[in-house]
């Protein structure tokens, strides 16, 4: 008998049946992929798994218990969510052992015996940082495998939930997760896991479960299945998973130039971005990527160096003056940065529009109306209608209605940070299909991301960062794979390639 046994398991919220009829078997030692676009219906399931919620039918068996009727069981299942959600002015053991009633020491807590426990929590886990360190010090990887130590602080922990753990690291950070996660199972227990990459799929996963419009589809061993098979199964349709959606156009003028800028964990960095473009910014967290677009777009404040727009002088530090301007910046922390999860997907969208659905009296509701209708069809946003909680959407709808609103401001320049994280992909190729037509309207658009695929696939050219340093700049359809990686390393050989082609035009 399977550790965890799920059996007709149904949700029904009003007017939506989130789940209906899965059924799920976890067993101890293996890695069980759970798989299925955004909106699928795997964070209802997970909430019921985890005590959070309750399903309307069907059962949960946990060592053959029910955990309804032993509510302890639950403490069997730890979650580790997709966004970070640790302390960040809090030491790093004191976020391992929250509440301290994890330290097994009683209700009086030793610093000194706490973090020698948390050490040990570390060396296992190949955290590299100390058990006094400011969580906001460490890096966002030890962040990442932080969380899921945190969860194996729970004693009585037998199945582990990861939720996309790896969605904003690099190859080399994943397999410190990977690492982890095979020495866990070693240790008898299993390892729930959630992913929309289908390379770390077929690396860690053992079996696997399929929903689909909150139905179980399909099931069964990750070895007897390819990807193209579960690209299907997932999205009901076959997709194509080798498109490119560079820009056909050819690229205008510059747009932006950038010169000698330098900021926190930057310096001296110069590119210039043009119109109509797709400008891809490749890089190891932590080479400087995002503080550079942050700084660029005025959240932080520039040492030195300077940047112009259509040749004028462009004011740093200033978030409301480059809205006016014309550049928005798009975050990767979505939940956190881009949208307010308590208010409706119209309030959302026209927060943000003020301007341009204000009326002599205030607001005029019926070109707010308008405005939000034409951005929920232009970008096919999947929800029951305007006024359904932003929090409710699924993350790539969330992600569409960011960029739509934003298209309503008519910018001439979007920084997308880490644009599909988290998201299936069937709705990574509709952001993809959205970003080239923006594109080739005219607007310059930049794109940081961890994946190299998805560099390669949609930027016309890829600078790479190390270090806080431009390492080299290439043409995207020319420069091979191993180049592009040798650039972020800051390998000799790399920089050599890196002059070569600066030497060369870059086709387009």
């Amino acid at each position: 008998m399977a550790y965890l046994e799920v059996s007709g398991l149904g949700r029904d919220f009003p007017g939506v049946t989130a789940l209906d009829g899965v059924d799920l078997s976890i067993e101890l030692g293996r890695t069980h992929i759970l798989a299925g676009e955004n909106g699928a219906g795997k964070s209802t399931l997970v909430k019921i798994l985890t005590g959070s919620d309750r399903a309307s039918r069907g059962s949960i068996l946990i060592e053959g218990q029910d955990p309804l009727e032993h509510p302890d069981m639950f403490r069997k299942i730890a979650y580790v969510p997709q966004e970070l959600s640790l302390f960040p002015d809090v030491s790093v053991a004191e976020n391992l052992f929250m509440p301290f009633d994890r330290t097994g020491h009683g209700g009086l807590v030793s610093r000194k015996r706490m973090e020698a426990e948390a050490q040990t929590y570390l060396d296992r886990f190949g955290i590299e940082a100390r058990p006094s360190d400011l969580v906001r010090h460490i890096s966002v990887p030890d962040q990442q495998l932080l969380q899921i130590a945190r969860a194996s602080t729970n004693r009585d922990m037998k199945v582990l939930i990861l939720d996309e753990p790896t969605s904003a690291l690099t190859a080399r950070e994943v397999q410190r997760v990977f690492d982890v996660i095979r020495g866990f199972l070693d240790r008898d227990h299993a390892i729930v896991f959630i992913s929309h990459k289908m390379e770390e799929v077929f690396a860690i996963g053992d079996d696997y479960t399929v929903l689909r419009n909150g139905e179980k589809v399909d099931a069964g061993l990750v070895a007897e299945i390819d990807e193209t098979g579960l690209i299907r199964a997932m999205s009901g349709r076959e997709i194509s998973i080798d498109d490119h959606f560079r820009p056909d156009a050819a690229v205008g003028e510059t747009l932006m130039q950038v010169d000698g800028l330098g900021g926190s964990m930057f310096d001296d960095v110069s590119f210039a971005l043009r119109r109509g473009e797709i400008l891809g910014f490749a890089g190891l967290v932590g080479a400087g990527r995002s503080e550079l677009m942050q700084t660029i777009f005025g959240f932080r404040k520039a040492r030195t160096g300077r940047i112009r727009v259509e040749g004028r002088d462009w004011r740093l530090g200033d978030t409301t003056s480059a809205v006016a301007g014309g550049m928005l910046y798009l975050s990767e922390e979505r939940k956190h940065h881009g949208i307010f999860p308590l208010l409706s997907l119209r309030d959302n969208i026209g927060i943000s529009v003020l301007t341009l659905t204000s009326g002599a009296m205030g607001i005029d509701f019926a070109k707010e109306r308008g405005l939000v209708r034409r951005v929920i069809d232009n970008y096919s946003i999947r929800a029951s209608g305007p006024q359904q909680r932003m929090s409710t959407l699924s993350g790539g709808n969330q992600q569409k209605a960011i960029i739509g609103r934003a298209m309503a401001t008519t910018p001439r320049i979007l920084i997308f940070d880490e644009p599909t994280k988290g998201i299936d992909i069937r709705t990574k190729a509709e952001i993809y299909r959205i970003m080239k037509t923006l594109a080739e309207e005219g607007v310059g658009i930049i794109l940081i991301s961890s994946e190299m695929t998805e560099l390669r696939r949609c930027a016309s050219r890829i600078i790479t960062m190390h270090g806080g340093r431009i390492t080299g700049d290439f043409d995207a359809a020319t420069t091979s794979t191993e180049t592009l990686v040798g650039a972020i390393f800051a390998t000799d050989s790399a920089s050599d390639q890196a002059r070569t082609d600066a030497e060369k035009p870059h086709v387009h």
